[in-house]
C-alpha cells in the first residue's frame, strides 16, 4: 500500500513586531501566522525495533540535527511507545528562509506519529512537546491561522483574506539566532492589536538587521516592491506580496535572477495537515 503523504505546509509571517527580551533570551513577540498550499511532505512507516531512521531529509542537515527526529524521539520519550519509524522528507520549501520548514515538518511528525503510534496524545499536548523545539512549532500543530504572542505560542486563530503570494527566496541561509541576537536589533516595539493589524498596521523588525547582513535580501525586498508593498517573513531571507489572482503573483516573480527561488501559493488559514487529520 502507498504510504499516506503528510503535508508540512511553509508559512508566512504577515508581521514580526520584537517587544523586548526575557531573561531567558527568548523575546516577546506579536506576528500573525498564515499558511501556505506549498511546503514538504512527509511518509512514515511504523517499525517494531523503536528505532528513527530517517532516510530521506534536507541537504546538508543530518538525522541528529533534523527536527524530525527530535520531534519523533521526543514523543517516543514522552509516550513510552516501544514503537519507531522510518521518516522520509521530501523537501521544497528553503531552508534558512522565514518560512517555517523545519518547525512544520516537526509538527507534521508528531501529528502523523501520535496518529500511527496510537499514543493518544491531545492537541494541546503535541503543541507543547513541540515548544520544547521551536517557537514556531505550536501554530502548525494547531494548523489554524493565528495571532500569535509571547515568544509566539500564545495563539489566536484569525480569519484572514486567503490572497495569491509571490514569494521569493534568495540564494542565502538566514540564521534566526544570529539576527534576534543583534545587538542592533530594535526590541521595544510598542504592542498592537488584532483590529490594529486588520486595519494596515504592523511591520516586521527584523528587516533592517536581516537587509544589512544580506544583501540579496535587500534586493529581492526591492524587486518585488516594485509590483506590490512587500514583506519579509519571519528573520528571511523569503520576502512576500498579496495579489488577487494566480497570474498577477507569477508575472511579479518573472525574471528573477537564476540563483533566486520563486513560487506562487494561495494563503490558507487551515493548514492542508488538518484535512488529513480529519479524513482519517
Amino acid at each position: 500500500m502507498t504510504p499516506i503523504l503528510w503535508p508540512a505546509p511553509a508559512k508566512l509571517n504577515l508581521f514580526l513586531h520584537v517587544l523586548g527580551r526575557r531573561p531567558d533570551g527568548y523575546h516577546c513577540l506579536q506576528s500573525v501566522f498564515q499558511f501556505l498550499d506549498y511546503g514538504d511532505e512527509l511518509s512514515f512507516d511504523v517499525r517494531a525495533d523503536g528505532l528513527i531512521i530517517r532516510p530521506e531529509g534536507a541537504v546538508g542537515v543530518s538525522a541528529e540535527q533534523d527536527l524530525v527526529v527530535r520531534a519523533a524521539r521526543a514523543l517516543q520519550a514522552a509516550s513510552g511507545t516501544l514503537l519507531g519509524a522510518d521518516i522520509r522528507v521530501i523537501k521544497r520549501t528553503p531552508m534558512g528562509a522565514g518560512l517555517g520548514g523545519g518547525s512544520s515538518d516537526a509538527a507534521t511528525t508528531l501529528i502523523a506519529l501520535n496518529h500511527l503510534w496510537q499514543t493518544g496524545f491531545s492537541r494541546d499536548a503535541l503543541a507543547a512537546l513541540g515548544l520544547e523545539l521551536g517557537a514556531d512549532v505550536p501554530v502548525f500543530v494547531h494548523g489554524i491561522a493565528s495571532w500569535a504572542e509571547g515568544i509566539g505560542e500564545n495563539l489566536t486563530p484569525v480569519d484572514l483574506p486567503e490572497p495569491c503570494y509571490a514569494v521569493i527566496a534568495p540564494d542565502v541561509m538566514v540564521s534566526t539566532a544570529a539576527i534576534f541576537s543583534a545587538p542592533e536589533l530594535v526590541r521595544d516595539h510598542a504592542p498592537i492589536r488584532l483590529d490594529d493589524f486588520l486595519h494596515g498596521a504592523g511591520g516586521n523588525d527584523c528587516t533592517p538587521v536581516t537587509c544589512a547582513r544580506y544583501p540579496e535580501v535587500a534586493a529581492a525586498l526591492a524587486w518585488l516592491a516594485r509590483t506590490a508593498p512587500a514583506r519579509m517573513s519571519g528573520t528571511g531571507g523569503a520576502v512576500f506580496a498579496a495579489f488577487a489572482n494566480q497570474q498577477s503573483a507569477a508575472a511579479a516573480i518573472a525574471g528573477i535572477p537564476k540563483n533566486w527561488r520563486g513560487f506562487v501559493a494561495r494563503g490558507l488559514n487551515l493548514s492542508p495537515l488538518m484535512a488529513i487529520i480529519r479524513a482519517l
